[in-house]
């Protein structure tokens, strides 16, 4: 029987290596947590040393908001295989997927919710 700690911990790798083989660097450190029919994953230290560079070198924030924006068309191209890990895992289908990256502190988080909540019992 799987547990809802095992399967957090299952989403967390499947992301870190989605964010390696996809978005070519991945994350220090990845924490997922399943709330009711939602998951929230949370991703620290996503920003590759130019883009911090780019980030913190520039006063009127235009790099931020380039690499912002860079990110999120990149994460929005990825959607479809996103989707796919959390419904391999879980065995739901997934309703929507929001994302965001902060461009001043290099962390990243992922929300999906879910057509229902995770029966830890039956998975």
């Amino acid at each position: 029987m799987t547990n809802q700690r095992e399967k957090e911990r299952e989403i967390s790798q499947a992301i870190i290596r989605f964010e390696k083989e996809f978005m070519g660097r991945g994350p220090l450190e990845a924490r997922t947590f399943i709330i009711e029919d939602m998951i929230l994953v949370r991703l620290k230290n996503v920003l590759t040393p130019a883009e911090l560079t780019l980030a913190q070198a520039d006063p009127i924030r235009r790099g931020r908001q380039l690499i912002k924006q860079m990110r999120l068309e990149l994460i929005d191209q990825g959607r479809p295989l996103l989707t796919a890990i959390i419904q391999d895992i879980l065995g739901l289908q997934v309703v929507s997927q929001h994302t965001d990256i902060s461009s001043k502190t290099g962390e990243k988080v992922f929300v999906f919710t879910l057509e229902g909540k995770p029966n830890f019992d039956h998975l």
